[in-house]
Parts: C-alpha cells; structure tokens; sequence
C-alpha cells in the first residue's frame, strides 16, 4: 500500500485498520444503535401511556356497567324518574293538583324558572293540609316517585291535637332543554352569564 510516496511499516498499517475500525464502530454507535435505542424507548414509554389508558377505559367500562345495573334495578323497582323537555309546567302542575286533591286544603307558590346549561329548575313552595300523618306521608312519597324528576327539601310537618297534619315544603321539578323548545318564558343560561 503505497499513500504519499511512501510504503506503510506493518504496525501501521495495523494501526490504520484498527483506527478504520473504530471509525466505523463510532458511525455505526452514532447513526445506527442510538437512533434504534431511541426508536425502542419511544415505543416502550407509548406502550406504557396505552397501557394506562386501557386501564382507565377498562375502570370507565366498569363504572358504566355498575351505573347501568343500578338503573336496571331502580327501573324494576319503578324509583326510575326521567327529566322532562323544557316546557313542562302543565303536567307537572296537573300532577301537583292530582296529587292534592283529596287534601284538606293546599298552596303551591313556583318561584322563577332558573336555567345553568341544558338544566332547567322549577322551584315551588308547597304547603298541604291532610287528616293524619299517613296521607301527608304519602303525598310526599308520591311526589319523590314521580314520573318527573322532584327533589324535595325544608320538609317541616305539623301535627295537630286533632290529627290534622300541615305540611310544608320546597320543592323542585328538573326539566331539560334536550328535546325542549325555546320560548319567552325560558331564563337566560346562567352558565353562560357566569363564563
């Protein structure tokens, strides 16, 4: 091998293949081994962030089906009430005046329709006179089994030396714009006043 004019002893020559050598192994290290180490932790820390998301998709799954049950089973029970479209107030008021019919007497002041989103609230006072306490007990639970969603709250019961017994209570039905037509009485969404 002759570079330069000049004939390469056999040590260097050795020397040049070793340091050939190494200059392939630090090319082979720099473009081949740490792009392929790299391409692989990549697709180790992927794997690891599916894996997470599977599990949290499999913890979703199960709630669901735990939630699906329980609705399976309040609906068997008939404790299963559904939120009504927006506007709603004449059968909730037909079903209030159904419900108090065979009271002794009775009162039922609603407040302002207030709305946050899609949720529509009816709030309403109501105040009821029975014969006993079995009646007014009744009334109450006849209410909370609703077809309409109620919730009832401040629920304060009097009782009478006679046997007569006054109840009071708030009360709210729930309704939804889901399905629901807009008209001059409904509230301005205060979920969206507020952001």
């Amino acid at each position: 091998m002759k570079i330069f004019s000049r004939d390469f002893s056999t040590t260097e020559k050795v020397l040049i293949v070793i340091l050939a050598l190494i200059l392939l192994a630090l090319v082979y290290y720099q473009f081949v081994d740490k792009t392929v180490r790299s391409t692989i932790q990549n697709a180790q820390s992927e794997a690891q962030m599916l894996e997470t998301e599977i599990d949290a998709a499999q913890i979703r799954a199960a709630r669901l089906r735990s939630l699906k049950n329980s609705m399976d089973e309040m609906e068997a029970q008939g404790k299963l009430s559904w939120m009504a479209s927006y506007n709603n107030s004449k059968p909730e008021v037909r079903f209030l005046n159904d419900l108090l019919a065979d009271t002794l007497s009775y009162s039922i002041d609603f407040a302002d329709v207030t709305r946050t989103g899609n949720q529509i609230r009816r709030s309403f006072k109501l105040r009821y006179q029975t014969g006993g306490f079995r009646k007014a007990r009744e009334i109450v639970e006849d209410l909370l089994k609703s077809e309409d969603r109620c919730l009832i709250s401040d629920v304060k019961c009097t009782i009478e030396t006679s046997g007569a017994t006054t109840v009071e209570a708030n009360a709210t039905f729930y309704e939804t714009m889901v399905g629901g037509v807009a008209d001059a009485g409904l509230p301005t969404d205060t979920a969206a006043v507020n952001n």
